[in-house]
Formats: C-alpha cells, sequence, structure tokens
C-alpha cells in the first residue's frame, strides 16, 4: 500500500490504540499481534449528542468538549482500554483541506518539498499557512509527474481535539483524517491491487469521495453539507470524473463509510453506478473477538481506527 497508508501530521508509527472523534460517536479500539496476526483485543462505541462535534476548517469545534472527553473515557473504560497513555487520534475530514498537486519533480530535501506545497497552498488556503498545519504524501506517481497530497489545517483547530486526549491524560502521538485511514482498511481488506475502487466517506455535516487505483490516490474531493449538493449528483461527477479524466470504466468497488450514510444512500449509490457499495469490513485483515455476529454499523465505526491500527503493520 502506498499514499493513503503514511499519512498523519506527525511521523511517529501509530500507537496501539486509535481514537476517532466523529460527529456523532467516538470509537476507540486497540490491536494486538500474536503468531503474526493482528487482532483487536480492544473496542468501544460511544454516542454522542448532536451538536458536541461542529467539524468545521476555521472556528470552534468541540463546543461539547467536556461531553466529548467523558464520552472518550468511557468508551476507554468499557474497551478494557482504562491506563492508555498514548494513542492514535483520527479527526473528522472538515477539518482540514487536502490538494492533489501534481509536480514534474520531486525535491530531495524535505524542507524543498514543503516551500513548494506552501508555495501552492498560499492562494486557496482560507487563513495564514503560518497558522497551519501542513503535511504531505506521495498520492500517485504517474509518468510525467508525480503527485502529491498536501493536507492543511489550522492549528489551533487540531489542538481542540488533542485536548479532548490530553485531559484524559493520553498523549495524540498521531493525528489523522478519518478517510485516510478508511481507505487504509478498505485497500489492506480488499486485496484490490490494480483496481479501481470509489470511497464514499459521509458524516452528517460533509461528504468525502475518494479514487483509489490500487494504493494510490487519484481523486479526493470533499463537500460540505450547507454546500446543498445532493450526494447522487457528487457520486454522478465523481464517476464521469473517473471515466474522462482517469480512463475508468465501472468502478471494481465501491464502499461507504461514516456515521452520516443512511441505508437507503447506499442503495442509491450502488443504483447510479451499476456496482454494490459495501462497507468496509476489516475482518479479512484484522480478527474481532468472537462475540457471534457483528453488525454492519459496528463495522462501520471500526473502519478508521482499524484503518490507523493496520498502518505500517502487516497481517498474516
Amino acid at each position: 500500500m502506498t499514499a493513503p497508508v503514511k499519512t498523519s501530521w506527525l511521523a511517529a508509527p501509530p500507537p496501539p490504540v486509535a481514537i476517532e472523534i466523529a460527529s456523532r460517536r467516538v470509537t476507540v479500539a486497540s490491536v494486538a499481534e500474536s503468531g503474526g496476526t493482528l487482532a483487536i483485543r480492544g473496542l468501544a462505541i460511544e454516542a454522542l449528542p448532536e451538536g458536541v462535534v461542529t467539524p468545521a476548517l476555521t472556528g470552534p469545534n468541540l463546543p461539547g468538549r467536556d461531553v466529548v472527553a467523558t464520552a472518550v473515557g468511557r468508551a476507554l473504560q468499557r474497551g478494557g482500554l482504562g491506563g492508555t497513555k498514548r494513542a492514535a487520534l483520527i479527526v473528522p475530514d472538515s477539518v482540514a483541506r487536502v490538494s492533489l498537486l501534481p509536480l514534474a519533480t520531486i525535491p530531495a530535501r524535505a524542507s524543498d518539498l514543503d516551500r513548494i506545497v506552501r508555495w501552492q497552498l498560499r492562494k486557496t488556503t482560507p487563513f495564514p499557512l503560518d497558522q497551519a498545519q501542513v503535511t504531505c504524501f506521495t498520492a500517485s506517481r504517474g509518468v510525467e509527474a508525480t503527485t502529491i497530497a498536501a493536507v492543511v489545517a489550522r492549528r489551533d483547530v487540531i489542538m481542540e481535539y488533542e485536548a479532548v486526549t490530553s485531559s484524559l491524560g493520553i498523549h495524540a502521538g498521531t493525528v489523522d483524517l478519518a478517510s485516510f485511514n478508511v481507505m487504509n482498511a478498505a485497500i489492506a481488506s480488499s486485496g484490490s491491487a490494480g483496481t479501481d475502487s470509489l470511497l464514499v466517506h459521509a458524516s452528517t455535516e460533509a461528504t468525502t469521495l475518494a479514487i483509489l487505483r490500487g494504493g494510490e490516490l487519484m481523486f479526493y474531493r470533499h463537500r460540505t453539507a450547507v454546500e446543498d449538493e445532493p450526494l447522487g449528483a457528487l457520486v454522478h461527477q465523481t464517476a464521469m470524473y473517473h471515466e474522462d479524466r482517469l480512463g475508468g470504466g465501472r468502478f471494481a468497488r465501491v464502499w461507504v463509510a461514516g456515521d452520516g450514510l443512511r441505508p437507503e444512500v447506499r442503495d442509491e449509490i450502488s443504483r447510479r453506478l451499476g456496482v454494490d457499495a459495501q462497507i468496509v469490513d476489516v475482518r479479512p485483515a484484522i480478527a474481532l473477538p468472537d462475540h457471534g455476529a457483528v453488525s454492519s454499523d459496528v463495522l462501520d465505526a471500526l473502519a478508521a481506527p482499524a484503518g490507523m491500527l493496520l498502518r505500517d503493520r502487516k497481517a498474516a
């Protein structure tokens, strides 16, 4: 796996616990390895009241920070993860802007690449870059150019989310976007090398659509709900881009994820694309505790944390 796997605000390897803060839920999960096989050893999901998390590029994101912190603490206890001191933190897509930048030449020094990326971002970022956290990774490699994915977020917004974990005595050593880690989970679980796939990651406040060619990120689009563009139209436009600009045909796979995706929307996506839209099922890549049937809601909530926990690790 290439592009999505390596994305993070910091370069440290992921801790064994992942915490996701989404609009309507928090999810905590931990992984253990035994005999070369990865398995979830702790998992808990807590619902959040409407309005306590309001993901956005600017402005307050956590008006109910104490409620969120209580939910995270309760989930950690329920998951048998009390006493956690280090965790990877997964935040909503809406807190950052992702740009795909084709570059004919990639500088050898990371500082030179950072300067080029910041130069290209300066006119499209709605706040000063000296107030931002910027990270980048190789999204895809072409004959004529290498495309860099640049991720920019306000530093104070990221600190809001980090304040939740720090209030519980937990250091967030890695912070990353939800959709990137859902991509990790989807790729690791599907064995879809060389095929074109579509991810629709929906929340109550926004939708992210991404096209993956094997493990490479070819297209990324994020639209907030206030832009009032129907999801069906977004999916159609993305499929047309895939056909016209990427030379693609029917997607080999369509994945849907997120706490804002209703079953009827999944059905509509399937009808529009002629491909069965499926939730991301991580069980081929990481074993779950054997407690009987696992609901689709649990698998959906687990996708991003599992994707984070699978980074830089290999299941047998």
